[in-house]
C-alpha cells in the first residue's frame, strides 16, 4: 500500500454488510468450522460478506481484489483480480444472488457475478474527488450506499424482479440533521425493519438513523455509550452487533421494539480481533475480517477472518 495513502487514510478505513444464510456450524460437530481463516499476505481487507451456503467474499482496499472462501474448509482464492487505484470496501449480496461493491475513492459502485467474477454493471456516483464510497445495505427497492467524506447517501433503485438499473438511474440523497454532521466519517449502514437506515459514524462514536425518503435523522439513543471507531454493523432481529475497529470491540446492543433506541448488553474482545473491520452471521457464529488498520500494509502482512460466537 502507498505509504501516504496508509497514513492518511488506513485508519479510517469502514464497511459493513449484513445477511443472514447457511445452517449453524453446530450442525457438523465431528467437523468443527476452523476459528481462523488465512487470507492471502498483503490483501488488505475491509469489506465482507457471506453468500449461499458456507460461501465467504472478502474485498481488498488495497486494489480491490475480491477473495472466495469456504467458512467449512477455511480454503479460497481470489475470484476478482486486484486493480492498482481501484479498491472495494463494503461488499453485500442481493436477493439474486448478484455481489455489489462500494468502490471507496473511485467514487462508484459496481456489481458482479458471484461465480465468475464477470463485472455486471457500474454506478459512478461522482468524479471520484473528495469521496470514500465505504459502505452498503440492499433493500427490496434500492441499494444504498454511505460516502464517509459527503454528507449524502447514494441511491441505486431496482427494478422489478431486482433489475439493474440504468448506469445513470442512481440518486444522491443530502442528509440532513445529525447524519449530516461535518468529519463525521458515516461507515457501515443497516435497514431496520421500521423502514428507518442505521448509519454508523465512526468518529463521532454515534449511530444516527436515517430516512430513506428525505435524508433527514436522528440519533439512536444507546444510553450514553460510545461507539468510538464503529466500523461494520450486523444486524439479525433485534440484535445489533457493532464492530468497531481500532478499538478492537465488538458491541453486542439489543434494540427497542420501535427500532429507536438500544441497550449495550455486553462487548466482545480479545487477541484474535485485529483492527476488525467488519463481519457477517452465520448460523450462531459471527465472522469478522481483520483490516489491521494499525499497521502499514505491506506484500508479506498476514490478515485472517476470524469466527466469534454471535
Amino acid at each position: 500500500m502507498h505509504r501516504l495513502f496508509s497514513l492518511l487514510v488506513v485508519p479510517l478505513l469502514a464497511a459493513a454488510t449484513v445477511s443472514t444464510v447457511g445452517a449453524p456450524a453446530a450442525a457438523h460437530p465431528s467437523k468443527p468450522f476452523p476459528a481462523r481463516i488465512a487470507l492471502p499476505d498483503g490483501f488488505t481487507p475491509e469489506g465482507l460478506t457471506i453468500g449461499h451456503g458456507t460461501t465467504v467474499y472478502v474485498g481488498s482496499v488495497l486494489d480491490g481484489a475480491v477473495w472466495r472462501g469456504d467458512l467449512r474448509t477455511g480454503r479460497g482464492s481470489v475470484l476478482i483480480p486486484g486493480t492498482p487505484g481501484k479498491p472495494k470496501a463494503g461488499l453485500e449480496l442481493d436477493r439474486q444472488g448478484r455481489l455489489w461493491t462500494a468502490d471507496f475513492y473511485t467514487g462508484g459502485a459496481s456489481v458482479y457475478d458471484p461465480r465468475t467474477g464477470t463485472r455486471l454493471a457500474h454506478y459512478q456516483f461522482n468524479d471520484g474527488s473528495s469521496t470514500l464510497v465505504n459502505d452498503l445495505v440492499i433493500t427490496e427497492r434500492a441499494v444504498y450506499f454511505t460516502d464517509s467524506v459527503r454528507p449524502v447517501l447514494y441511491v441505486v433503485p431496482l427494478g422489478p424482479g431486482g433489475r439493474l438499473p440504468a448506469p445513470t438511474a442512481f440518486r444522491v440523497l443530502p442528509l440532513t440533521g445529525p447524519g449530516a454532521t461535518p468529519d463525521a466519517f458515516n461507515n457501515g449502514i443497516v435497514a431496520l425493519p421500521n423502514g428507518d437506515l442505521l448509519v454508523a459514524q465512526m468518529l463521532t462514536g454515534q449511530l444516527v438513523r436515517v430516512d430513506p425518503r428525505t435524508g433527514g435523522s436522528g440519533l439512536f439513543d444507546l444510553g450514553g455509550y460510545s461507539v468510538d471507531r464503529a466500523d461494520g454493523l450486523v444486524l439479525r432481529g433485534r440484535t445489533l452487533h457493532v464492530i468497531r475497529n481500532l478499538s478492537n470491540v465488538i458491541a453486542v446492543v439489543r434494540l427497542n421494539g420501535a427500532y429507536t433506541a438500544g441497550v449495550v448488553q455486553r462487548e466482545i474482545t480479545g487477541p484474535q480481533l485485529r483492527s476488525p473491520a467488519t463481519g457477517d452471521l452465520l448460523g450462531s457464529a459471527l465472522y469478522v475480517v481483520n483490516g489491521r488498520f494499525d499497521v502499514e500494509s505491506t506484500p508479506s502482512t498476514d490478515y485472517d477472518i476470524v469466527r466469534v460466537p454471535a
